[in-house]
């Protein structure tokens, strides 16, 4: 299992911070851009707003080969929300009805000549020996969705 358990990404997006933080909180924006390549949204619950509940199931798609028809239920809650500002918020990742790994994310957004720079800290916080292919997926799954989401504000 890899040893890394921790992950920070930077992003800069050519949008206002208001708008990057609304697509972090609305659920129909969320949908829109959630999970790595090759997935959709068909659930997708965020309610963005201390002890609030996060909800998305991902599935794949045809993009996604032998995949295709999966899913892959991540429930969490928000911890801190802070507009628009700041996002924590617990995830887990679920297999078979059983959480295999648990994560503590924390994005935050700064104004920077009139773009925002978003940073996406993960840190694993429990996980079983069935996460191993999770945990080796994180870096480019969150990589993958990251790049959605700048594809989806520059619409």
């Amino acid at each position: 299992m890899p040893d890394n358990k921790e992950l920070i990404l930077t992003r800069v997006f050519d949008a206002p911070r208001e708008m990057v933080f609304k697509a972090w909180t609305d659920p129909d924006m969320v949908k829109q851009w959630w999970g790595p390549r090759g997935v959709t949204n068909p659930i997708c619950e965020v309610d963005a707003t201390p002890g609030g509940a996060l909800n998305i199931v991902m599935e794949a798609g045809e993009e996604l080969g032998l995949l295709k028809g999966q899913k892959w239920p991540m429930r969490g809650e928000f911890k801190e929300v802070i507009e628009p500002e700041k996002l924590v918020f617990t995830g887990n990742a679920i297999i078979n009805d059983k959480e295999i790994m648990q994560h503590l994310c924390t994005v935050t957004f700064e104004e920077k000549e009139s773009k925002t720079v978003m940073t996406v800290h993960i840190v694993v916080t429990k996980i079983t020996p069935e996460a191993e292919g999770a945990l080796r997926g994180m870096e480019p799954g969150w990589n993958q969705q990251l790049d959605k989401l700048g594809e989806f504000l520059s619409k």
